[in-house]
């Protein structure tokens, strides 16, 4: 990346920090307008902002160690400091690569290419995720973190904004590249690993394998979560190949809406539909009998559908009851199951994850929860697994 615009007195950190989090509708334009250059942005706001998650959480985790359900782990110092700095160096590495990106996509979407300004899209959108990476410096309220999501919004604020794409392009424009930014966070994550292992005493290559148990949880294949966390970077190199070779890494949304059958049980399919794109597709119908209705959807993650696996190696499971009804979700061979009931309103979901990629999940008002459970082995679940291949 090379600077082209000439150097200006930026806001301090606080005031632009806090501008774009409150009022991004309006700071985006002042973003657009305000001259900069890549290093001056990089060194006055993105060194400074994007330490605070990996510092955050090398602090949290020495002081109070991290925890759940009786079981409490503290790493080891040299094996903290390592993973924080391997953590801020490939997010830092991380933030220039979807910047290009950003600048790359921007033609194809109707607007202008300009290093510059793809750079303060990739900075100031961050915002967001940097400041929520406070909450880890108590382990407990990491699970705040994921406030950061309304990066995303900034994102789609100021990325049409900025690259000056047409409104009607600017949507999907914005999608792909949260696609491009999930995948690069994957990677991120993925890159930074071995260095925890390398200097907390490990050798040779990062493998895990084992068992830990948390009380009140069960066992956790420390095998499986390993090879999931693999699985999520040979997904992200598939996206990438995909992209170059100009394919979709989702299957065909027509070949999702054919395994949707006619009739389930008493109920007769009304409607059905379908979309998709490289990063995903989905299909949907829904089925009527009398007053009683089921919408069943079948969705393509693709590259993201990794995160399932990492999901049920963490043997998910959590369990709600309710004067009327329930609520759990639990991994059942490898896959996650959701399910909800309510007895008053005859309102429930049934949803499973498969194959590491795709979800099938029925919801509406029917006689019983056994219905929904019917509705989503109607479409032969074997055969949507095979799809993966």
């Amino acid at each position: 990346m090379t600077d082209v615009n000439p150097v200006s007195t930026p806001p301090s950190i606080a005031a632009r920090a806090k501008a774009i989090i409150l009022k991004p509708r309006e700071e985006w334009p002042v973003i657009d307008a305000e001259p900069a250059t890549i290093g001056g942005i990089f060194t006055g706001y993105v060194l400074i902002l994007a330490a605070i998650p990996p510092l955050a959480a090398l602090i949290g985790g020495q002081i109070f160690g991290y925890g759940a359900l009786g079981v409490t782990f503290r790493p080891s110092l040299v094996g903290a400091i390592s993973m924080a700095i391997a953590h801020y160096v490939f997010a830092l590495i991380g933030l220039f690569v979807l910047a290009l990106i950003i600048d790359f996509l921007a033609p194809q979407f109707g607007g202008r290419k300009d290093r510059v300004k793809a750079f303060k899209v990739a900075a100031y959108s961050g915002t967001a995720g940097w400041l929520a990476g406070i909450f880890s410096l108590v382990p407990s309220l990491s699970i705040l973190g994921i406030l950061g999501l309304y990066s995303l919004y900034l994102l789609y604020l100021g990325l049409p904004r900025l690259m000056k794409a047409p409104e009607d392009k600017a949507l999907v424009y914005t999608i792909v590249t949260i696609v491009a930014a999930a995948i690069l966070f994957i990677v991120a994550g993925a890159l930074a690993r071995p260095f925890g292992t390398m200097f907390s005493g490990g050798y040779g290559p990062s493998t895990v394998s084992g068992e830990m148990t948390v009380p009140g949880v069960g066992k956790v294949d420390l095998g499986k979560l390993d090879a999931a966390s693999k699985q999520m970077e040979t997904a992200a190199r598939k996206m990438e190949d995909a992209a170059k070779n100009g394919t979709s890494a989702a299957v065909a949304p027509a070949a999702l809406q054919a395994m949707l059958p006619e009739k389930i049980g008493r109920f007769t399919r009304t409607e059905i539909e379908s979309s998709g794109m490289s990063a995903g597709a989905r299909a949907s119908a829904r089925y009527t009998a009398g007053e009683d209705d089921i919408r069943l959807e079948l969705t393509d993650m693709a590259a993201a559908g990794a995160f399932a696996g990492l999901g049920a190696a963490l043997n998910v499971q959590s369990s709600k009851q309710t004067a009327t009804g329930y609520e759990k979700t639990q991994t059942v061979d490898g896959r996650i199951v959701t399910e909800e009931w309510d007895n008053e309103s005859r309102h429930g979901k049934f949803g499973t994850t498969l194959a590491n990629r795709f979800m099938v999940e029925a919801n509406g008002t029917v006689a019983n929860i056994d219905e929904l459970k019917a509705a989503v082995n109607a479409i032969g679940l074997d055969r949507l697994a095979a799809l993966a291949k």
